[in-house]
């Protein structure tokens, strides 16, 4: 598929899913904004993409930083087409009486404000032309409890609650919303998880993961019109069939 001239905002761009979704955005031929806190990484990452690619360090948990991606966006390459809510944070990992607040409530603003961030500062612009995908990665633990993971699991119960508020809110404008919950992944977070030897998911081998890769195709073809029967929903690479129809083998 071709998004040839299209914007594509990227958040937590600087590894993993969000890396490897840039790369395959441009391939694709569209424009990339990449967001991150790490601005060395982000920018290292525009220099190896070329021209189609800017780098804005940016926190998610903080709207007027959203704000001005979304704006840089509209300065850079004209509009905003696609939105790729994709930073997220798994720390702390400790039980529910233990955990130190401060921490806990840190992880809310970026899992769950971030994305609200991201929705916010960019729904506007889609709704006033009527067009754009917005796409949050999710995650199982947004549906399952898991031990340690109390901030983790509610953030993304959250996350996703409110993909499907965007989606009530601005189908009828012309606008795409959707989730996708990849599985575990094998990025960085997988390795905090590993260490931190809580619940089933940190005795999982690292060959039980699927590669950064796979989730950024998927995202690639979540803004064809092949996944337009999806829209609303939360789409798993969990299931074989859809990773089938995807092309992911």
């Amino acid at each position: 598929m071709t998004l040839q001239g299209k914007c594509i905002l990227i958040t937590g761009a600087s590894k993993g899913i969000g890396a490897a979704a840039a790369r395959d955005f441009a391939a694709a031929g569209a424009n990339v904004a990449l967001v991150a806190r790490n601005g060395d990484a982000i920018a290292d990452l525009a220099g190896e993409i070329g021209r189609s690619a800017i780098a804005i360090p940016c926190d998610v948990s903080r709207y007027w930083e959203m704000e001005a991606a979304v704006e840089a966006c509209h300065t850079a390459f004209g509009q905003l087409d696609v939105l790729i809510n994709n930073a997220g944070v798994i720390e702390p990992i400790a039980p529910l009486s233990e955990v130190e607040p401060d921490r806990w409530g840190h992880a809310i603003d970026i899992n769950l404000k971030g994305v609200f961030n991201g929705m916010r500062a960019a729904l506007p612009g889609m709704m006033a032309r009527g067009a754009g995908s917005i796409l949050t990665v999710s995650s199982g633990a947004a549906h399952n409890p898991l031990e340690g993971w109390s901030a983790y699991c509610s953030s993304k119960a959250g996350a996703a609650m409110l993909t499907r508020c965007a989606d009530h809110e601005a189908r009828p404008a012309g606008l795409r919303v959707m989730g996708l919950s990849p599985g575990t992944v094998a990025t960085d977070m997988q390795r905090e998880i590993k260490a931190s030897g809580i619940n089933p998911v940190s005795t999982l081998d690292w060959s039980d993961h699927i590669p950064a890769d796979w989730p950024a195709k998927a995202l690639l073809w979540m803004c064809s019109s092949d996944a337009d029967e999806f829209i609303g929903q939360e789409i798993s690479l969990r299931d074989a069939g859809m990773r089938r129809r995807i092309g992911l083998s």
